[in-house]
């Protein structure tokens, strides 16, 4: 393997500097940030921060509140991971098939992914609305029962996690995609050449062989949904009915830009931090044993 060698010894540190820059600026120094605020009470007009130790923490961990916001997250992003990540395995293996127009219907698949989330919200908005929504006014021909999410939060957690899912299945695709045409096609016909069906193959060869991606895929996706469902749920839901939608992320936000609790919000995003790394080194651990690479 040949090696680069750079003329200038500077020229490589000064080619990662406006990465290393960004990552400070719009990382570290928010993390930063927000782990000073989270022992201490910020005046929301200015003014002289109080430090209170722990007292922000000890505030959300006796809070039913914010307990309700840890399930929903949870559930949110179990939810968002399993639809996601299932759908567009499905997905890219139909669009793996050999048929005509192929690329088009994979062009078109991916389209989702180019949609902000708030957007997304919007799109699902207009399809789940009691009042002017093109579900409801279907499912009122065969069925009595209200679906209408502004009252039930099942149907707001429901229609939050398919407008979420929708907007990241598009990435998904792609990478299963990638994965799925990595397969050698010999190995495919020798398994059918020894008899194995379909389900078969797919299940002691196909999926073994795409176990990295797939792993890969469900790492993102949950830091996803933990993070970046916000701009759907303010869009729709805003955190209701009765804070059935409201997750970890939208009430951290909701507490600290409408509550003006500084410091609250602070300690809530360094939870949300743990929680998320936590989740992530445990899948690391665990689930990556099943992985074959």
């Amino acid at each position: 393997m040949k090696r680069t060698v750079f003329p200038n010894r500077v020229l490589p540190y000064l080619l990662v500097l406006p990465q290393v820059l960004v990552t400070l600026v719009f990382f570290f120094w928010p993390a930063g940030k927000s782990l000073y605020l989270s022992v201490f009470k910020s005046p929301p007009f200015g003014g002289r921060d109080v430090y209170v130790g722990l007292d922000n923490f000890s505030a959300l961990l006796t809070s039913p509140e914010y307990y309700t916001s840890v399930i929903n997250s949870f559930v949110f992003s179990a939810l968002v991971t399993a639809l996601a990540v299932g759908g567009g395995l499905i997905v890219a293996s139909l669009a793996n098939q050999k048929i005509r127009g192929l690329a088009i219907y994979r062009s078109a698949l991916l389209w989702p992914y180019g949609i902000a989330p708030a957007v997304a919200g919007i799109i699902f908005l207009f399809i789940f609305h009691p009042a002017y929504g093109i579900l409801p006014y279907f499912l009122s021909f065969v069925t009595t029962y209200d679906f209408n999410w502004l009252l039930k939060g099942w149907i707001a957690m429901t229609l939050v996690v398919l407008a979420t899912a929708w907007t990241h299945v598009g990435y998904n695709i792609a990478f299963f995609l990638a994965g799925l045409q990595g397969i050698p096609g010999s190995v495919l016909e020798a398994a059918s050449v020894d008899g194995a069906g379909p389900i078969r193959k797919y299940t002691a060869i196909v999926f073994p062989l795409i176990s990295p991606v797939t792993f890969y895929l469900v790492v993102v996706n949950m830091v996803f949904a933990f993070f970046n469902a916000f701009g759907v749920i303010h869009a729709v839901t805003k955190g209701g009915p009765g804070g059935a939608t409201e997750i970890m992320v939208y009430k951290l936000w909701n507490d600290g830009f409408i509550g003006l609790n500084l410091g609250s919000s602070a300690a809530q995003s360094v939870i949300l931090m743990a929680v998320v790394v936590g989740l992530t080194m445990l899948q690391f651990k665990y689930a990556e044993k099943k992985v074959t690479y």
